[in-house]
């Protein structure tokens, strides 16, 4: 402090006040989240290999992705288009991408370029301007659909009641890849948090057998780096962790 103030050498670094974030143990983060998910899934009667990890880059660096990459992460979840297209091209590894957030229509084109998956397709316009994406490159993209599990007016996703409809629309659909469901509940404590991942694991068992051709619910990404193990129990087969992996999000 210099006269009451911040020096300006720091404050060109951390906002007045502020630490800078400890740099995290990328490597020993991701064998304790493996760990996590391993003995998770045992404890279900499980096999560990069906449940597959999404490291949650959220404000993370190419560099820190990379270290991530190179200690033995296999997918990267990024939340914003603009911010994966200005990271991506900076990622020295092999990453597959998928898209957590909600996807705009008017940045389909741009995120069916980046992502190999997209777990948020919550609309019928979105997944018809996919299928024309797709069909321009001839390469079906993946994609899950986001179900509302918790009917929260203020998130994005399917209504539970109107998913059996909402796949009988996409049946004509031939360049988009339907593979799973995804969700985000709300904010609840481990009874609740379970109860609505066992809804969602009901939902896609109910709906699946009924399902068009072109419409496999193989997977269900449920779970973040609060409440992945009891997803698991519940039957996810993608978790998608952030914190646990790379440690606080920096501020903006």
């Amino acid at each position: 402090m210099v006269g009451g103030t911040c020096a300006p050498a720091l404050r060109l670094s951390y906002p007045c006040g502020e630490m800078p974030i400890e740099k995290p143990d990328v490597a020993s983060n991701l064998l304790r989240v493996q760990e996590r998910i391993e003995r998770a899934a045992v404890r279900a009667g499980r096999n560990p290999a069906d449940v597959s990890l999404v490291a949650v880059s959220k404000r993370k660096s190419a560099e820190l992705i990379d270290v991530a990459l190179a200690a033995g992460v296999l997918r990267i979840g990024e939340n914003y288009v603009q911010e994966a297209s200005n990271k991506i091209p900076h990622v020295r590894h092999r990453a597959e991408w998928h898209l957590i957030g909600h996807l705009q229509r008017n940045k389909a084109r741009l995120a069916s370029t980046l992502f190999e998956v997209i777990e948020t397709v919550d609309s019928r316009e979105l997944a018809l301007a996919l299928d024309r994406l797709g069909a321009e490159r001839q390469i079906p993209l993946r994609v899950l659909l986001q179900v509302n599990i918790g009917d929260e007016a203020s998130k994005h996703g399917i209504a539970p009641a109107e998913l059996d409809a909402f796949i009988e629309a996409l049946a004509p659909l031939t360049h988009v890849r339907i593979e799973g469901l995804m969700t985000i509940p709300p904010p609840a404590d481990e009874k609740e948090g379970r109860a609505h991942f066992r809804a969602l694991r009901r939902l896609r068992d109910h709906v699946a057998p009924r399902a068009p051709s072109n419409v496999a619910l193989r997977e269900l990404s449920m779970g973040m780096s609060d409440d992945f193990e009891i997803a698991i129990e519940e039957g996810a087969t993608i978790v998608r962790v952030g914190r646990a992996i790379f440690g606080e999000r920096e501020p903006r």
